[in-house]
């Protein structure tokens, strides 16, 4: 067996995991099953064929590469995928089951995205990246930070990811309310939260931050109306999928001078383009998807990757997707 492992950004797939059980294995003419890794992220349909062309398995982080129908239609050879974490929206396992390629996941840890959408809530609160440069550059308290304590955290989702940002919350001294599409009192009250409406939430918030799944309910939930509707100093925050907000909106209201600040870890189009409005946009924090990138969340994925692999050579049950 012949293994891709694509977008290996940081270069440590290989040493998350003991990879050992499937580079021990030989086929049946006695060749070895050998792993090979792409650190650069490949997005062009015909390029993206070619290197997986003669692959029997491959493994996806995430949604970095998706692998949608005319993609996988493309290559008869490529027999097992394997994502990390529990659902991978981006792979088309319609077209997978048809084409008879197995589509596994692994097991993954709520905990690294909830760090890091305090890391954005407290670098936005705080100034910190305007105040670190400033120290820096010779310079010396330049802002004014943001109280948390009293302040009200407004969270859409409070499923595993937002019922931990939500404890934190309490932690501060924040007064937590919460929305998602069929989220009830009791719900909400089970992750210390009160259930309002996604307009009273957006209009009462401090700071907004999203956990939600990424879905036709929630595509481009936050749009030019909704934004509106939130404090002119409010800061929101995205650790769950970019296309939540409506990007366009988004520039829109930050080139106006509308909300504090804003701490995105997800985009529309990852990679971000370098020309993108974004990365020059006022009042942001922005961060390359960090949500999951931790020692122990990249341990868990691969050692789940190379479970998922073993399983499939030796016909066990694997988790399907």
């Amino acid at each position: 067996m012949r293994i891709a492992v694509l977008d290996d950004y940081q270069g440590v797939a290989l040493t998350s995991a003991d990879w050992s059980p499937v580079t021990s294995r030989t086929g049946p003419t006695g060749e070895p099953c050998t792993v090979v890794v792409f650190r650069d992220h490949v997005s062009e349909t015909d390029a993206l064929v070619g290197r997986l062309a003669d692959v029997d398995a491959v493994v996806v982080m995430r949604e970095r590469t998706p692998l949608p129908a005319e993609v996988l239609g493309r290559l008869p050879r490529l027999r097992l995928v394997v994502t990390t974490g529990r659902r991978n929206a981006s792979i088309d396992l319609a077209a997978a089951a048809a084409a008879g390629i197995t589509v596994s996941g692994t097991e993954s840890r709520a905990s690294a995205p909830a760090e890091l959408t305090w890391a954005l809530i407290l670098g936005l609160a705080r100034h910190l990246v305007t105040e670190a440069t400033a120290v820096r550059t010779g310079g010396w308290q330049t802002t004014v930070g943001t109280d948390l304590a009293g302040r009200t955290l407004g969270l859409l989702g409070v499923g595993r990811l937002g019922s931990q940002v939500a404890a934190v919350g309490r932690a501060f001294g924040m007064d937590v309310i919460a929305w998602s599409p069929h989220l009830t009192d009791e719900r909400a009250a089970a992750a210390g939260a009160r259930a309002v409406g996604l307009d009273d939430l957006l209009a009462a918030s401090h700071v907004v931050s999203i956990h939600l799944v990424l879905g036709e309910g929630t595509r481009g939930l936050l749009s030019h109306r909704e934004l509106g509707l939130m404090r002119p100093d409010a800061l929101l925050v995205n650790t769950s999928r970019g296309p939540i907000i409506d990007e366009a909106a988004l520039v829109a209201a930050l080139d106006a001078g509308h909300l504090g600040g804003v701490g995105l870890d997800v985009f529309d189009e990852e990679p971000l383009p370098v020309d993108h409005p974004l990365r020059t946009a006022p009042r942001t924090l922005l961060t390359p998807h960090l949500g999951y990138v931790t020692e122990d969340v990249y341990a868990t994925f691969f050692a789940g990757v190379v479970d998922d692999i073993v399983a499939f050579l030796d016909g066990a049950p694997i988790r399907l997707l």
